[in-house]
């Protein structure tokens, strides 16, 4: 019988180690994804805070754009100010919602349709500014309308957790945020914030 080296000895030790903290650890993991409905609460209110500073910088913004850049874009293809503006807006009528569980209005329609068709409807300075007050209003009722005790493991009707929405609305909400602070500056328009 061949013996086994000091070296490998250790090596195998570590090794074995290794694989029963992973173990250990992935077991910790799943555990996580269950948190109480004190814990929901105060995540999901974290979760409203970040939007809604996100929110005050958009609106800052929709409000700076002069009226006539509201139909610029950067290139061909490419959404224009008020097509970025509303696509923020069917986030916060469709997808902020859902994030916690809750639905979009009754009278919204099928995404797939309704999403795209805020995007054309809605050009001009007034509405998008109408719509975006509406479906901001839309989106703080139903979060703080949702009972935290729903949202303390995963929930429909995605299958998420509530830090996995969360991060995953807030991410996007950024995302567009920077690409509005893009456009603005594009056009000569600073971001109200930064004077």
């Amino acid at each position: 019988m061949p013996m086994i080296s000091s070296q490998r000895r250790r090596w195998l030790g570590f090794g074995l180690v290794a694989l029963a903290a992973l173990v250990a650890g992935t077991r910790d993991v799943v555990a996580q994804e269950v948190m109480d409905a004190r814990s929901a609460s105060y995540l999901r209110d974290r979760y409203l805070a970040d939007m809604d500073t996100v929110h005050a910088k958009i609106m800052a913004l929709a409000n700076a754009f002069p009226a006539d850049k509201y139909s610029w874009r950067p290139a061909q293809g490419v959404r224009s100010v008020s097509e970025v503006l509303m696509h923020v807006t069917s986030e916060w009528f469709y997808y902020g919602p859902q994030s916690v569980g809750a639905k979009p209005p009754a009278d919204f329609g099928p995404p797939r349709q309704t999403l795209p068709k805020l995007e054309k409807d809605f050009t001009q300075k007034a509405q998008v500014l109408e719509q975006l007050a509406k479906g901001w209003a839309y989106y703080v009722a139903q979060m703080k309308a949702v009972d935290a005790a729903k949202l303390t493991g995963r929930y429909a009707p995605w299958n998420s957790t509530l830090a996995e929405a969360a991060f995953g609305m807030t991410g996007d909400q950024h995302e567009h945020l920077g690409q509005l602070i893009a456009y603005a500056r594009s056009v000569g328009v600073q971001p109200p914030w930064t004077k």
